[in-house]
């Protein structure tokens, strides 16, 4: 009797209890009310591009649904508000609390907006709440605790805004969610391990923040997790083994935090792993062959950590590997021989290991490898033929190896090669013909080989050659004359080789060339004086070879010209006392026996008059041409005279003419070397150097603006501070280096580097200027008002770092300063700014 009773009183309750649960749904919302809620968080928002003009009551009084009409909102049947998505439209001010009154709201979208402030708290009484975007804002102070009220959300997603503090332990409540997004902010403390309660989660993004501590064990009870991304979150400790059991990841992005240890063997057993990035830590240990049970994987990137021992010979078995980056560790052995036979390899870069043996014959196999990047190991053998035959392949990158035998013909024939590097090897035999057939190649690197024979005869008419280095082999015979048409030309080495003959005057046809060394060969003959007044050439080295006669007058007074070196040669005559030549360093004119005057001693009586004695005849010959132009010359003469007086007058009242160089100091002129055609001079760039002009210091020097009024241009300047060691002596050769190499850098990711002055103990360089200031200001509102936090355009800007880095190193010897200090007009970013990266 008494169950029977105990029953009817349990269904009489659930009874009530839904028929309250469906009057309450059934009850009509007063309009009102929500729409006096809307027009209160209306209220608190900024709307530069009007797009809630909408937002209002009618003029009659008659309120009735309107507001389910406004943009952005919608309703259920009985006009509550259920959306209210706002995203995309440049809003900013702030969310109000009067969100709270929207109590039948289940989705709410602010995303790539500018709101600031704290997120609203009261958002936590809003139960039915199912999705939150509040995504790419400017949104600070703590996550509200509130959240964790919202037991029926399934979207959480706070990324790319500026929450600081630890993650909110309330959030163990919600264990309908799926999404959690909290990556780019300020987040502190560690990650919650009672995050591993929330089954439901399916994604997790919680990267580019400064967490502590480590990856917690608990996650491993994540069984539908199938997105991990804890990049660039300052973690460490170990990868927690228990990762294994998640059966579902197809994605663990790790990348650039600071763990250690090993491995774990258990990653093999997450079958459904599609992209794995483990780079950028401190990981030790080998390779566990337990990878090769990862069928499904497309990505592994192990790169810049500390492995030891030998790839796996099974990682070749798998047949959807596409990207292998295993790049600057300690690897060594032999590569797997069946390494993409069987896959889609599209980028091998293991550059800057131990690896030796010969390289796989079947990389290209699947037909789309379009980087192979080995530089830097012991590889030896032949390079494999059939990779003349890849048709996908842009750069083969293989300096620096042991490397034996001949360049297989076939790599100028291929549509898409662009860099060809295989400097420093044992390579002998021919440079292959073919390669002057190409369409495409921009950078062919041969240097420090066993080449013998002769260039080919049209290598330079690649229209797309921009360097060509071929020094330090056993190349002999003549330059090459097709010279005619080498549009992109800019530096040219065929230094330490057993070139004869005269300097071909065609050269001066390559418009861009910027750098020329043909030093130790046996060149004879004049030296041509065109190539004095080529407009874009900076860097001449001639020295050690031959070459007789006279030092071009015109040397003098070259465009561009800043470094002349033709030391140990033949020459002889008066050196010309006229531009540049008048502060060249002697030590680039020596061992030439019969050279005299301007910085070298003066010129002996019988010399003086023997060479008086040409210039007279080479005057009387040209005297005729005077006297019959004479009336016609003087006019312009005049006219010239007067147009200079008018403009000197003119440009030093322009803004840089206070401060003016002291060339009275004694100290040895300052010297441009430029890696292009610039329309500024050394003097232009040293009125600019001086306090007023100063817009950023640092570490390793002073940066200023230069603004060169005619033409009117704007570089930066940075002045390296003093090291106390002379530029022009050998003990500097590595920064003169590392500078050289860096003006031959061509990325729209690297700040172009013009060129580079340089006296005695001071380097200063001269880049593009940067005018959107630095990333940091962008980034945190101090850019004269403007803050760049569109989320996307942060990802993206730390995407292309990660993306091409692999691309950037190429000795791995980082000798300065990567820094996004510095905006290009759209947002792009500078991987190199103001500092010295040495690539190899």
């Amino acid at each position: 009797m008494k169950i029977k009773m105990k029953n009817k009183l349990l269904f009489f309750f659930c009874c009530t209890a839904f028929f309250f649960v469906i009057a309450e749904e059934a009850m009509p919302i007063e309009p009102s009310s929500e729409a006096s809620a809307l027009l209160s968080i209306k209220a608190s928002i900024i709307d530069p591009l009007n797009h809630l003009k909408d937002w209002k009551l009618p003029s009659n009084g008659d309120i009735g649904a309107v507001h389910c009409k406004w943009t952005g909102v919608s309703c259920n049947s009985n006009s509550a508000v259920e959306k209210l998505e706002l995203p995309h439209m440049n809003l900013s001010g702030r969310v109000s609390e009067d969100i709270q009154h929207l109590t039948h709201l289940k989705n709410l979208d602010v995303s790539q907006n500018n709101f600031v402030g704290d997120f609203p708290s009261s958002i936590g009484r809003v139960e039915g709440l199912i999705s939150i975007n509040a995504s790419s804002n400017n949104f600070s102070g703590f996550l509200p605790e509130e959240l964790g009220n919202l037991t029926n959300l399934e979207s959480l997603d706070f990324r790319g805004s500026f929450f600081e503090g630890p993650i909110p332990t309330s959030f163990k409540n919600l264990l309908k969610l799926k999404y959690l997004g909290l990556a780019g902010n300020n987040l502190t403390g560690h990650i919650p391990g009672e995050l591993g309660q929330l089954s439901s989660l399916e994604t997790i993004i919680l990267g580019y923040n400064e967490f502590e501590g480590g990856i917690p064990v608990e996650f491993g009870n994540l069984n539908n997790l199938q997105y991990l991304d804890l990049a660039l979150g300052n973690l460490e400790g170990p990868i927690p083994a228990e990762l294994g059991r998640l059966k579902k990841l197809s994605t663990i992005f790790l990348y650039q935090n600071s763990l250690e240890g090993r491995i774990p063997p258990q990653i093999g057993n997450i079958t459904t792993l599609v992209l794995l990035d483990l780079s950028d830590n401190q990981l030790s240990g080998e390779i566990p062959a337990e990878l090769a049970m990862l069928k499904n994987l497309q990505l592994l990137n192990v790169m810049r950590n500390k492995l030891t021992g030998q790839v796996p010979s099974a990682l070749g078995d798998l047949t959807q590997l596409t990207v292998l980056e295993l790049w600057n560790n300690s690897l060594s052995g032999p590569l797997p021989m069946n390494l993409g036979q069987n896959s889609p390899l599209q980028w091998l870069d293991i550059s800057s290991n131990m690896f030796s043996g010969d390289i796989p014959a079947g990389l290209c196999n699947g037909g789309n490898l379009i980087k192979l990047i080995l530089f830097n190991n012991a590889f030896s053998g032949p390079i494999p033929v059939k990779l003349t035959s890849c048709l996908s392949l842009v750069r083969v990158r293989m300096q620096n190896n042991l490397i034996s035998g001949t360049i297989p013909p076939g790599f100028g024939k291929l549509p898409q090669l662009q860099r060809l590097e295989l400097a420093n090897n044992n390579l002998t035999g021919e440079i292959p013909n073919d390669l002057s057939l190409s369409t495409s190649l921009s950078f062919i690197d041969l240097s420090q080989n066993h080449f013998q024979s002769s260039l080919p005869s049209s290598i330079f008419l690649i229209p797309t050659l921009q360097s060509f280095l071929v020094s330090n082999n056993n190349i002999i015979g003549k330059i090459p004359q097709q010279f005619m048409d080498c549009p992109s030309l800019a530096v040219l080495d065929l230094s330490t080789n057993g070139f004869s003959g005269s300097i071909p005057e065609s050269i001066v046809s390559c418009e861009k060339l910027v750098t020329l060394n043909l030093r130790n060969n046996n060149f004879t003959g004049e030296i041509p004086r065109a190539i004095s007044m080529m407009s874009t050439l900076a860097i001449l080295d001639l020295s050690n070879n031959s070459l007789t006669g006279l030092l071009p007058q015109s040397f003098g007074s070259s465009p561009a010209l800043e470094m002349l070196n033709v030391s140990y040669n033949k020459l002889e005559g008066p050196v010309p006392a006229n531009g540049m030549l008048t502060t060249i360093n002697p030590n680039d004119l020596i061992g030439n026996a019969g050279l005299c005057g301007g910085v070298l001693r003066p010129c002996s009586q019988s010399s003086a008059t023997k060479f008086s004695r040409e210039k007279r005849l080479h005057i009387k010959h040209i005297i005729v041409g005077w006297v019959v132009g004479i009336s016609s010359i003087l006019a312009i003469g005049i006219a010239v005279f007067c147009g200079m007086w008018i403009y000197r007058r003119w440009y030093w009242n322009g803004g840089c003419f206070v401060d003016r160089f002291n060339v009275g100091s004694g100290e040895w002129p300052w010297r441009m070397m430029a890696f292009q055609r610039l329309n500024f001079t050394t003097n232009d760039i040293l009125t600019c150097i001086k306090e007023s002009n100063v817009i950023g210091m640092g570490a390793s020097g002073i940066v200023y603006k230069a603004e060169i009024q005619r033409p009117h241009t704007i570089v930066a300047v940075k002045k390296l501070w003093s090291t106390g060691t002379d530029v022009e002596a050998g003990s500097s050769n590595d920064l003169i280096g590392e500078i050289n190499l860096l003006g031959r850098l061509r990325h729209r990711n690297i700040v172009k580097l013009y060129g580079y002055l340089h006296k005695d103990c001071d380097v200063m360089m001269v880049y593009e200027y940067m005018p959107n200031g630095s990333l940091w200001e962008a980034l945190h509102g101090k850019l004269e008002g403007r803050v760049l936090v569109d989320w996307v355009s942060r990802y993206n800007m730390q995407w292309e770092w990660h993306r091409d880095w692999p691309i950037f190193i190429t000795t791995a010897a980082l000798q300065s300063s990567i820094e996004t200090s510095s905006l290009t007009t759209f947002f792009s970013i500078p991987i190199l700014k103001q500092g010295l990266l040495t690539l190899g």
